[in-house]
């Protein structure tokens, strides 16, 4: 009955979580209101776990759920709950785009949303730059113009282009390298949220 209870759950948030796997949260919480299967506590450590891991991040918190809740088959149970709603969708756009492949307001369509696309992700990345380098209400409760400016940030963001645009030895390693030195430079240097 669990397995049943965790595929139903993850599959209503697949299909209504419509714009990424921050729009699972709020399913999230419903899904902990009304199972009691982990706390908001917890949920944010989901949170935090999932941003740092490989995956997408519904993906990756579905996943938690179910290994939390029903070892490795309700971890199985509750993804593929999270992804059957999409795999399905994408099955019928498949069949109705291979009609109008060919068309070429279809391909300018496509054309078209390049860039749009490459805009919501520059934007979104922007926002997390914002987010992590600018300290607007430390600024505003002491007046230090140094308080609005995370400096241990911008020391690693120098370092970090440092090594992956301009040392030579160093320019061309996976970005997971980085990543991880990154997580630990926070571990070791407690990098404070924001």
């Amino acid at each position: 009955m669990i397995y049943l209870q965790l595929f139903f759950e993850f599959f209503k948030a697949g299909l209504f979580a419509i714009g990424g796997g921050m729009a699972t949260l709020p399913f999230l919480y419903d899904i902990s209101d009304k199972t009691g299967w982990f706390t908001y506590g917890q949920l944010a450590d989901m949170v935090a776990i999932s941003e740092s891991t490989p995956g997408p991040i519904g993906v990756n918190m579905a996943t938690y759920v179910g290994f939390t809740t029903a070892g490795i088959p309700g971890s199985v149970i509750a993804t593929l709950g999270l992804i059957t709603p999409s795999i399905i969708i994408i099955l019928i756009i498949a069949g109705f785009l291979k009609a109008f492949k060919d068309n070429k307001y279809v391909q300018h369509a496509f054309y078209g949303l390049r860039p749009a696309s490459t805009g919501l992700i520059a934007a979104a990345g922007f926002s997390v730059f914002a987010l992590i380098m600018f300290h607007k209400d430390a600024y505003a409760a002491s007046g230090n113009i140094l308080d609005l400016v995370s400096i241990p940030n911008l020391v690693l963001l120098a370092v970090l282009y440092y090594f992956t645009a301009v040392c030579k030895k160093t320019k061309g390693l996976h970005p997971v390298v980085f990543i991880a030195a990154s997580a630990v430079i926070g571990i070791i240097f407690q990098f404070g949220g924001v």
